[in-house]
């Protein structure tokens, strides 16, 4: 039981008994109307995996001792069954990668776009440059072929010859 449940039970006995008795508690007075206060929603526990290794070694420490495993998890308001998934993932590598942040990833800086558009462009002309050398390549072989004369067969023209 909580140390929170206690303490409302031990309170609730004592103003039941100060009621008995004809007289105000002077300890903890019984509220006359419901708290309006809206309670908060339960959120679901998540676990470390600092936490989830360190509990499993002491876990894995209290094994010997009968009774010991169940204590721990009482004490830590755990099931069985944590310790189980939490060991095979431990034997699977898993407990590694859950340190890592889960969600969207962080926002990237203007630099950082441009970079990202500089190699995007970068990657389309190296393709079109492959393409053309391709092409080029054929038509070479076209020539050869055809028995045109190619680029390479014909002399390059030098200024002096006017």
């Amino acid at each position: 039981m909580s140390e929170r449940k206690k303490l409302k039970m031990v309170s609730l006995k004592l103003a039941g008994e100060g009621a008995r008795a004809g007289k105000a508690s002077a300890i903890s007075p019984a509220p006359a109307t419901p708290d309006p206060e809206v309670r908060a929603l339960a959120r679901r526990r998540q676990f470390s995996a600092a936490f989830k290794l360190a509990l499993l070694e002491e876990a894995d420490r209290a094994a010997s001792d009968p009774g010991a495993i169940g204590a721990l998890l009482r004490r830590e308001g755990l099931y069985s069954s944590h310790l189980s998934t939490w060991r095979r993932e431990r034997e699977a590598g898993a407990l590694e990668a859950l340190g890592r942040r889960r969600g969207r990833k962080a926002r990237s800086t203007p630099e950082q776009k441009r970079v990202a558009a500089l190699e995007a462009k970068n990657a389309r002309l190296q393709r079109e440059l492959d393409q053309a050398r391709l092409i080029i390549e054929v038509q070479k072989k076209l020539c050869t072929l055809l028995g045109l004369p190619t680029a390479e067969d014909t002399p390059a023209p030098t200024g002096s010859e006017s």
